[in-house]
């Protein structure tokens, strides 16, 4: 698995508990396996899981605006994860390729949710994409 692989499913991890319990960013960071990563790939994990989660109100109206139909707090709470964690960098990591990103989050969905969930994400994130400001020249 590569790095940032590694690093998006432990931050996906880490948003899960986030999310479903009274933890904060640096508990859940610890115990979704963060301060056994590497020096690099630790960094990378900690600046989508901060940034992820200091954004979560405005990425929550994001996705929310893109879902029709559904209520962010009535879709899964790993595929609420996985979608925040995924709109975090469309939206504020312009220097990683959007299918790079879209992939990233449909292989992590295949893995820990299902198949009908990545069909779900890819939707979402396929309307999200086109909110993603322009590359500076």
């Amino acid at each position: 698995m590569g790095k940032r692989r590694l690093a998006r499913e432990t931050v996906l991890q880490a948003l899960y508990l986030a999310d479903t319990t009274t933890m904060g960013a640096d508990e859940a960071f610890r115990t979704a396996g963060g301060g056994e990563l590497d020096e690099d790939v630790a960094a990378f994990t900690r600046r989508l899981l901060d940034g992820t989660l200091a954004k979560r109100a405005e990425l929550d109206s994001d996705i929310q605006a893109t879902a029709d139909n559904w209520e962010i707090a009535r879709m899964a709470s790993v595929d609420r994860s996985i979608l925040r964690l995924a709109a975090f960098e469309l939206l504020h990591c312009p220097e990683t390729p959007i299918s790079v990103i879209i992939d990233e989050a449909l292989e992590i969905a295949k893995k820990y949710s299902s198949e009908d969930s990545s069909k779900f994400i890819n939707g979402i994130l396929g309307k999200l994409k086109d909110r993603r400001p322009a590359a500076a020249p």
